[in-house]
């Protein structure tokens, strides 16, 4: 992982770390570390190259979180958010996943100039796996 600090991190409310594991692992993300749930104190944090997922929960509390508690319990998770992962070589790594990941929208190369492919995790999480590239880079800027 590059030196640079990233002050802003995600974090994904699940009902099931094991699930969380058995397919992030799949995807290449390694436990950096783990709080096993136990009431609110479940957390579980993943990294792969320099990507970082955080989950909060691993039981059936997510659904008494203040906020999200207000929602019924089938929402689908992440409606309305893409959570974009950079890959280094995303036609092989499309390749190594492809079979078992739940690919929605197929590996393309899109009009910025990015190859990309869609997925959506087992807890309905829609996520976004791309070449790597800086987004901060202005040259990226489509007109």
């Amino acid at each position: 992982m590059n030196s640079a600090q990233n002050n802003t991190l995600l974090e994904l409310h699940i009902p099931d770390f094991g699930k969380a594991k058995d397919y992030y692992g799949k995807l290449g993300f390694e436990v950096a570390w783990e709080r096993k749930p136990d009431g609110f104190k479940g957390y579980l944090v993943f990294e792969m190259q320099d990507n970082i997922l955080c989950f909060w929960g691993g039981n059936e509390h997510i659904y008494e979180q203040p906020y999200f508690k207000r929602f019924p319990n089938d929402t689908k998770r992440g409606y309305g958010v893409e959570i974009v992962i950079l890959v280094e070589n995303v036609e092989k790594y499309y390749s190594q996943v492809k079979d078992f990941a739940n690919v929605v929208e197929e590996l393309v190369l899109q009009p910025w100039g990015l190859k990309d492919f869609r997925v959506e995790d087992p807890f309905g999480y829609y996520l976004r796996i791309t070449s790597r590239h800086d987004i901060l880079d202005k040259a990226n800027a489509v007109d």
